[in-house]
């Protein structure tokens, strides 16, 4: 498969999963569910933006030059320090599909740009296993943010 087409894949399954979080963010009841969506969807964007730019490197046929992203998993090690799971799972018992989907979402995204990188070398390689990277730290938030709520849940007698 060629790298142009790997990236123009990449970048339409990033927009969807920009959309996502920001509509869900507006969505959810709990203010630390909320900006956690809205920074994944800004991280989002920040996907959207390197990719587009590798892209219009390729067409140009230059290498394209990485923009400034945050280190691989930031948004996963700043939320786990801040506990912004424990405060999530909380209040996010309703909101279980929603979690369940960002899991996916993020896990779908990580195993597609292992899958492509498998088959990539050079540069293309390692731009699709640093964002392999990037989307398993949300996969791994995610998933704990997940089975923390989905706990709570089990625990609550019936009826809430």
């Amino acid at each position: 498969m060629k790298i142009e087409k790997i990236l123009e894949y990449a970048l339409e399954r990033e927009y969807e999963g920009k959309r996502f979080f920001s509509e869900n963010a507006e969505r959810l009841q709990n203010a630390a569910a909320q900006g956690a969506f809205k920074a994944i969807a800004e991280e989002e964007q920040r996907h959207i933006d390197f990719i587009a730019a590798q892209i219009a490197a390729l067409n140009a046929g230059v290498e394209a030059q990485a923009p400034a992203l945050p280190p691989t998993g930031f948004f996963a090690d700043r939320a786990e320090s801040e506990h912004l799971v424990d405060t999530v799972s909380e209040a996010m018992v309703a909101d279980l599909p929603v979690l369940r989907m960002a899991y996916l979402i993020e896990r779908d995204f990580a195993e597609f740009y292992q899958m492509a990188a498998r088959s990539a070398e050079g540069q293309a390689k390692e731009i699709l296993e640093m964002l392999s990277h990037w989307e398993s730290g949300h996969e791994r938030l995610f998933k704990k943010m997940h089975d923390q709520a989905f706990e709570q849940y089990a625990q609550m007698p019936w009826g809430g």
